[in-house]
C-alpha cells in the first residue's frame, strides 16, 4: 500500500499519488464571505476622504478667487473643531481620554503651539515656491493628494497602508496651494484648515464609526451632499463626475466583489506546503 513519505523505498513512481490523495480536497478554506450591506458600510471611510480632498480643493479655490476671506474660514474651521472637539469625547464618554491619559490642557497647549509656528512661519510658506511655475505647484499638489488617497488608513491591514506618509502628503499639497493664495495670512488659514480635515477630522470618523454606526452613516451621507453642493458652485460637469464616482465606490463596487467572490476558486490539500506551529525555539537554545 502506497504511504505518502519519502523515507521509507517503496515500489511506485517519486509521482504516483493513489486514489486517496483528493480527499484531502478543501475549496475556499480560507475564503471570507462578504454582505453587501456591510462592504457599503466600508466603503464610507473611502467616500469621507474622497470628499475632504474635494472639500479642501473647494475650499482653496473659493480662497484664490477671493470669494471666501481668510477670517470666515477660520472663525468657521474654528467653530467645527470645537463642536468635533465636544462630540469626540461625547461619543464614548471620555473612555478613550481616560485610556489616553491626555488631559484637555495638554490639547490646548498643542493647538496653541501649532498655530503660533503655523503663523509665525506663514510669510516663509507665502514664498516658498516662488521660483516655482504655477502648474508645477498644481501638478504636484495634485499628485500628493492622490498619493494621500492611496496611503491613507481605510482599516484594511496592507503593506502599502501608512498614516504618517498620508498625512505628509496631504499637508505637502496643502502648503503648495497655499503659496499661491493672494497674503501670508491666506496661507496660514489653508495649511491650519487641511491640517484639521486632514488629519482630525478622520480621528472623529473612526470614533464615530465604531461607537454609532448610524451616525457615522448620516454624517457620511451629509458630508457628501455637502462636497457636491460646494463642486457644483464651482463646475457642473464636475459635480456630476465627483457623483458618479462616490456612487461606484458605495454601491458598484461592492456589488462586483459580491459577485466576483462567486468565483473564488481557492484549493487547499496535502500539496500544500507544510506549516510548522509547534515552537522551536527550545532548539535555538
Amino acid at each position: 500500500r502506497w504511504q505518502k513519505v519519502l523515507y521509507e523505498r517503496q515500489p511506485f513512481p517519486d509521482n504516483y499519488v493513489d486514489q486517496r490523495f483528493l480527499e484531502e480536497l478543501r475549496k475556499n478554506v480560507h475564503a471570507r464571505r462578504y454582505r453587501y450591506r456591510a462592504v457599503v458600510f466600508q466603503s464610507g471611510a473611502v467616500v469621507q476622504q474622497l470628499c475632504s480632498v474635494c472639500v479642501f480643493v473647494v475650499t482653496w479655490w473659493y480662497m484664490d478667487a477671493g470669494m471666501l476671506s481668510p477670517q470666515g474660514l477660520f472663525g468657521a474651521a474654528l467653530v467645527s473643531s470645537l463642536l468635533g472637539y465636544v462630540l469626540f469625547d461625547a461619543v464614548d464618554g471620555g473612555a478613550g481620554r481616560r485610556e489616553s491619559g491626555r488631559t484637555r490642557w495638554a490639547d490646548l497647549k498643542s493647538t496653541l503651539v501649532f498655530a503660533a509656528f503655523t503663523y509665525g512661519f506663514s510669510p516663509v510658506l507665502k514664498t516658498l515656491t516662488e521660483s516655482i511655475s504655477t502648474d508645477t505647484i498644481y501638478a504636484m499638489s495634485a499628485l500628493m493628494l492622490l498619493g494621500h488617497l492611496i496611503f491613507f488608513d481605510y482599516g484594511a491591514n496592507a503593506a502599502i497602508v501608512s498614516s504618517t506618509l498620508s498625512l505628509n502628503m496631504a499637508i505637502f499639497a496643502s502648503v503648495c496651494l497655499a503659496s499661491r493664495l493672494p497674503r501670508s495670512l491666506h496661507a496660514f488659514v489653508m495649511v491650519t484648515f487641511a491640517m484639521q480635515i486632514f488629519a482630525l477630522w478622520p480621528m472623529l470618523q473612526k470614533k464615530l464609526k465604531a461607537q454609532t454606526p448610524r451616525c457615522y452613516v448620516g454624517v457620511t451621507v451629509l458630508f457628501a451632499l455637502a462636497a457636491l453642493a460646494g463642486l457644483a458652485t464651482v463646475s457642473s460637469v464636475g459635480a456630476v463626475l465627483f457623483a458618479s464616482l462616490l456612487l461606484a465606490i458605495s454601491c458598484l463596487c461592492p456589488y462586483c466583489l459580491i459577485r466576483l467572490q462567486l468565483l473564488k476558486d481557492n484549493i487547499h490539500g496535502p500539496w500544500d506546503e507544510a506549516e510548522i506551529k509547534e515552537d522551536l525555539s527550545r532548539f535555538l537554545m
